[in-house]
């Protein structure tokens, strides 16, 4: 099988079975409550954080963050973050639009977006472990071709992205079935699952140190 289509395989499977983190809470949260191009562009900054892992593990820096001394402080910062993530989730306030384009007017600018969902994804450090995983197995298993690993890793980044535009979506069109009261206890469920996720990273952190 091309490389390419062994990296789509990867995406798919990662996209569907594993895609159950912070980041999707917030792309079906976004995608319901700021509109189908917030959402997409929160999926985007997922796309560039996992672009950017990927890059950081070919080059080495990843290192930076196996150093033991590193480990406490990158895991409460990231726990604090998914927090403070959850807890705006949690609090947001739902006002239902009237159309596409007062959803455009009032949501946050596409570069808050894709900020959001890079330092979203970025901050869970088990993404980072999942990409160093896979980057060296798979450099390894195309013994070190640059041409087939570029290739693989093209075909997953850009089919995780597919899906996640996909779920985003799926989230926006279930939106006008929606109530204003239903619409808030997403928000709630998706506020609580960030932050308990942030918690869990904080303990895991201080039990580990």
């Amino acid at each position: 099988m091309a490389p390419i289509w062994e990296g789509v395989l990867l995406g798919i499977t990662l996209a569907t079975l594993f895609g159950f983190g912070p980041a999707l809470f917030a792309l079906i949260q976004t995608s319901i409550h700021r509109g189908l191009w917030s959402g997409f562009t929160l999926a985007f900054g997922i796309f560039l954080s996992d672009l950017a892992l990927v890059g950081l593990c070919f080059l080495g820096a990843i290192k930076i963050m196996n150093k033991p001394e590193n480990h406490f402080l990158f895991g409460v910062i990231s726990g604090l973050i998914l927090i403070a993530f959850g807890i705006v989730t949690y609090t947001r306030k739902v006002k239902l639009q009237d159309d596409e384009e007062d959803e455009n007017n009032n949501a946050p600018g596409p570069l808050t977006q894709i900020a959001k969902g890079f330092f979203l994804n970025i901050a869970n450090p088990f993404v980072w472990i999942f990409w160093m995983g896979v980057v060296v197995g798979i450099t390894a298993n195309y013994q070190g071709d640059g041409n087939k690993v570029i290739l693989f890793f093209s075909g997953t980044l850009l089919t995780v992205l597919g899906v996640d535009m996909l779920k985003c979506f799926g989230a926006y069109k279930i939106k006008r079935y929606l109530t204003a009261n239903f619409i808030r206890w997403i928000n709630r469920i998706a506020g609580i699952g960030l932050s308990l996720f942030g918690i869990f990273l904080i303990i895991k952190t201080f039990i580990g140190a």
